[in-house]
C-alpha cells in the first residue's frame, strides 16, 4: 500500500513537470508565432538575409579634366583575384569549378601575380584543409590590371574567380601632382552590416572636391541557395549607383606640360632645396600651370619629400618683387618723382635704428634717381619711399589693400596666410623691400594681378566647372571676379613702365629675363633664408632666387611667378647669378605659352631671335623633308618606311625654336625608340599618330610597350614606364648675363 502511494506521488511529479514544460513550449511556440521575433530578432528579417545576396554597386569617382578636356584623373579597372576551394560547389556541375589540383593552380598564377609559389600554394591548402568556401591572396591578389586578368583567364584554372574594384588612377604621374593631388582606398567601413571599400581624397583638388567626387554607392540584392548562385525568383532589387561629378580645371595640359619639363631640367642642374612656379591668366585669374619641386608621383605617394603645396602653403621672405607694391603705393598716393635724386649705398632714419644698405654691400651706385633705383634694385630708395614720402601708416593701407599677408581664398585645401612684422621702425623698412614679412607666392601674384589688369585685382581660381557626368548638366562654373581695386589705372600704368625698365634698361637687374618675341615688366628677387640658429644663412646660392614677370607689357595676357631656393652654383670668376636657374625656367615657360597661345609678338622683326620657318610638310617626300629640317637644327623622328609624310606634330607656317623635336608619320607608320622622350614629346607623338597612351611615372622614358619598328595605327594601346634623371652635374643652361639681383647681403639686407 505504502508502495502504491509513493508511486502515485512520483507519477504526479513527472506529469506535472511534462504539463509545466508543454505548457511553456507551448507558449513560446505561441508567442513566437504571433509576434514573429526570438528575442527581439525578425525571423521573417533573419529569413531573409540568410537566404539573400546583397553587394555594393560603387559609384565611380568623378573625372579631373584640364581646360580642354584632358583626362587627369580617372578610376581605372583593377581586379581582385579569389580561388573557390570547397568541392561541394562542383557538385551537380558538367565542368570542375573549385579548386582541383592547387600545385598547379599555385606554379602558373605565381609568375603573373609577381607572387611567391609557396605562398600561394599555402593559402590554397589551407583553404582546402579547413573546408573553407573559398580564400583571397592579400596583396598578391589585390589591384590586378586588365592585362594580368586576361592572362590567369587564358590558363581556364578550375575555381579561379573575380572580383572588379576601382583604382584611382592619373596618367600623367608627376603632373601638377599639389593641384590634382591624389585619392587611395581607405579602411573598409561598415554600413548597415555592410563592408565597403571606398576611395577618399587625400591632398589637393581630390581632397578639396572629394564630397562632390565621390558620388554615392548603389546595390543590388536577390535570393540564392547555399552556394550563393541566383533563384529561379530572385525577388531581385537594384539601386543603381550616382556617380560622382567631374571636375574641370583651369590648368592647361600642354603650358602645365611644359612647366613640369623645363622644371625637372633645372632640377637636375641646380639640385635646388625647393622651387615653385605659377603661371597665370592675367585678364581673369585662372592659373594655366602651377608646380612645386620637390613633387610626387600621385599613383604612387611613397617615400615623398615635400607634401606640401608651397605655391599657397610656404610663406617666406620674398625680396625685391615686394618693391613693385611699394613703388605703387608711392604712385597712387602722387608723392612719387621717378627724377629725383638720393644718395644710394646706406640709409639710416635715426642712431636707434640698424642701417638699410643696398644690395651691393652697401656701396650703392652714387647719387641716382628713385626711377634707376627700381632698376638697381635699391633698398634704399625703398626705404626712403616708405618713410619719407608715403609715411608707415599710409603704407600699411596699402599692403592691406593688396591684401599682401591675408589667405587668398583660392579653390584649393591647405592655403595659409603671410605673416606681416610692422611694429618697429626697422621692420616697417625693411618690408618696403621685402625681409622681414612673409607671403606666398599666389598672395604676391594675387596682387600682382591689379598691376597686370589697370588696377583691378582678381580672385584666383584653379576650378573652370563642376559638371553632371551624367546629363552633362554644367552645376557650377566659375567666372573672373575682382575683388579689389588698390589703385588706378593710371597707377598701374605707371607701375607696368617702370617693370618693363627692369628688363629692358642698361641698368635692370631684369636683362637675361628679356623674351625673344614679347615686351616683358618684371621685378627680381632675392631673398635671404633665417638661420635657425639666429640672423641669415650666408654663403653661396644660400638665397630664395625669384622673378615675376607679365607679358606682353602694354597688355599683359600671363602672369608667372617662379622661385628657386638654394640652387648649387657654380663659382666661374665670382658667384654665378643665382637668377640663371628661374630665367631659365621663366623664359622657356612663357615665351613659348604665349606662342601657344596665339598672342601677337609684339618686338620688331630685326629684334626677334631667329625662329624657324616651317612649311606644310604633310604630302612632302619624307627624305627632301627630314634633310631640310635637320639642316635647320631641329630633331627629326620618322615614324615608319613609307615615302610620303601623312601626318606631323607641327602644321605648315608655324614658327618652332631650335633643337626642337618634329614627328614625321609616313603612310606604313611604325614605332621609333622612345628611349629618353620627355612626357611632352610623348603625348605629341601619340596625338599625332592617334596612339592610346598609358602612362606610369614621370621624367623620360625608360620602357614602352610597343617595340621599336613595330607598325602602328590609330587606336592601338601605347603604354611608357618614365622615371627622373638621376641627380648629376650637368652642362647648365647658357648663362646670359652677370647680372645678379643680390638684394640680400651677410648684413641681412
Amino acid at each position: 500500500m505504502k508502495k502504491n502511494k509513493t508511486t502515485n506521488f512520483m507519477a504526479f511529479v513527472f506529469i506535472t513537470i511534462f504539463v509545466g514544460f508543454f505548457l511553456i513550449l507551448t507558449g513560446r511556440f505561441l508567442y513566437i508565432q504571433a509576434t514573429g521575433e526570438i528575442e527581439g530578432v525578425s525571423l521573417d528579417k533573419w529569413a531573409k538575409e540568410k537566404r539573400s545576396s546583397s553587394y555594393t554597386l560603387e559609384a565611380e569617382r568623378g573625372k579631373i579634366f584640364d581646360s580642354k578636356g584632358m583626362v587627369l584623373a580617372y578610376d581605372r579597372p583593377a581586379f581582385r583575384i579569389y580561388a573557390i576551394t570547397r568541392e561541394s560547389y562542383s557538385d551537380n556541375s558538367s565542368k570542375k569549378r573549385h579548386v582541383v589540383d592547387p600545385e598547379e593552380t599555385a606554379a602558373k598564377l605565381a609568375p603573373i601575380l609577381d607572387a611567391d609559389e609557396q605562398d600561394l600554394l599555402e593559402t590554397l591548402k589551407n583553404g582546402i584543409e579547413q573546408d573553407r568556401f573559398q580564400v583571397e591572396f592579400g596583396r598578391a591578389g589585390q589591384k590586378i590590371s586588365q592585362t594580368q586578368k586576361e592572362e590567369i583567364e587564358a590558363l581556364e584554372l578550375p575555381g579561379i574567380h573575380f572580383t572588379k574594384e576601382s583604382l584611382r588612377y592619373y596618367p600623367n604621374g608627376m603632373f601638377a601632382s599639389h593641384i590634382i593631388g591624389f585619392a587611395r582606398e581607405t579602411e573598409p567601413k561598415t554600413e548597415d552590416d555592410k563592408t565597403i571599400n571606398q576611395i577618399t581624397g587625400i591632398t589637393g583638388m581630390e581632397k578639396e572636391m572629394n564630397k562632390l567626387l565621390q558620388g554615392k554607392d548603389g546595390y543590388i540584392s536577390f535570393q540564392r541557395d547555399n552556394y550563393n548562385r541566383k533563384l529561379l525568383h530572385p525577388d531581385e532589387v537594384v539601386k543603381k549607383p550616382d556617380n560622382g561629378d567631374d571636375v574641370y580645371l583651369t590648368i592647361d595640359q600642354k603650358i602645365q606640360t611644359l612647366l613640369d619639363d623645363v622644371m625637372s631640367q633645372v632640377d637636375e642642374h641646380y639640385s635646388p632645396k625647393r622651387m615653385t612656379a605659377i603661371v597665370m591668366d592675367a585678364k581673369t585669374g585662372e592659373i594655366k600651370a602651377l608646380s612645386n619641386r620637390p613633387s610626387y608621383d600621385p599613383n604612387n605617394p611613397t617615400d615623398v619629400e615635400n607634401w606640401y603645396n608651397d605655391a599657397i602653403s610656404t610663406p617666406f621672405e620674398p625680396g625685391s618683387t615686394m618693391k613693385m607694391f611699394t613703388w605703387a603705393a608711392a604712385i597712387e598716393e602722387g608723392v612719387y618723382n621717378g627724377d629725383e635724386v638720393f644718395q644710394s649705398g646706406s640709409y639710416q632714419i635715426n642712431s636707434k635704428v640698424q642701417k638699410v644698405r643696398d644690395h651691393n654691400g652697401g656701396r650703392g651706385w652714387g647719387k641716382i634717381t628713385f626711377d634707376e633705383g627700381f632698376q638697381r634694385s635699391s633698398n634704399v630708395a625703398a626705404s626712403k619711399l616708405l618713410w619719407e614720402k608715403i609715411g608707415a601708416d599710409k603704407y600699411l593701407e596699402y599692403l592691406k589693400a593688396f591684401k599682401l599677408f591675408e589667405k587668398t581664398g583660392i579653390d584649393l585645401p591647405g592655403e595659409v596666410s603671410g605673416q606681416l612684422l610692422y611694429n618697429w621702425p626697422r621692420d616697417k623698412l625693411s618690408t618696403s623691400f621685402g625681409q622681414g614679412s612673409t607671403v606666398t607666392p599666389i598672395q604676391q601674384m594675387k596682387a600682382a594681378t591689379a598691376i597686370a589688369n589697370d588696377g583691378k585685382m582678381l580672385q584666383p581660381y584653379v576650378i573652370n566647372k563642376i559638371v553632371n557626368p551624367n546629363t552633362g548638366e554644367i552645376i557650377k562654373e566659375n567666372k573672373p571676379q575682382v575683388v579689389a581695386e588698390p589703385i588706378s589705372k593710371k597707377t598701374a600704368d605707371h607701375v607696368m613702365e617702370l617693370l618693363g625698365t627692369v628688363v629692358s634698361s642698361e641698368n635692370g637687374t631684369g636683362k637675361m629675363f628679356a623674351l625673344d618675341n614679347y615686351t616683358l615688366a618684371g621685378k627680381t628677387g632675392t631673398a635671404q633664408i633665417p638661420n635657425p640658429k639666429g640672423g641669415y644663412l650666408t654663403g653661396t646660392g644660400n638665397n630664395i632666387y625669384s622673378f615675376m614677370g607679365m607679358a606682353p607689357l602694354d597688355d599683359p595676357q600671363l602672369i608667372m611667378y617662379v622661385s628657386v631656393k638654394q640652387p648649387d652654383l657654380e663659382t666661374e670668376d665670382g658667384i654665378e647669378a643665382g637668377s640663371a636657374p628661374v630665367s631659365y625656367i621663366f623664359k622657356n615657360v612663357m615665351e613659348n605659352s604665349l606662342h601657344y597661345l596665339d598672342i601677337e609678338p609684339d618686338i620688331d622683326e630685326d629684334q626677334k631671335s631667329q625662329l624657324i620657318q616651317i612649311p606644310e610638310l604633310e604630302g612632302m617626300e619624307v627624305a627632301e623633308a627630314k634633310a631640310m629640317l635637320s639642316e635647320k637644327g631641329l630633331h627629326v623622328t620618322i615614324s615608319g618606311k613609307g615615302k610620303k609624310i601623312i601626318a606631323s606634330n607641327v602644321i605648315g607656317k608655324s614658327e618652332l625654336l631650335p633643337n626642337s623635336r618634329v614627328f614625321l608619320v609616313t603612310d606604313k607608320p611604325t614605332m621609333p625608340n622612345m628611349k629618353g622622350w620627355s612626357i611632352r614629346e610623348v603625348l605629341q607623338f601619340a596625338d599625332v599618330t592617334g596612339l592610346k597612351l598609358e602612362t606610369i611615372g614621370s621624367g623620360y622614358v625608360t620602357k614602352q610597350g610597343i617595340k621599336e619598328g613595330k607598325s602602328i595605327k590609330k587606336g592601338d594601346y601605347l603604354g611608357v614606364e618614365l622615371k627622373p634623371p638621376q641627380k648629376k652635374k650637368a652642362k647648365k643652361p647658357k648663362k646670359e648675363s652677370s647680372e645678379s639681383d643680390a638684394e640680400s647681403t651677410n648684413h641681412g639686407e
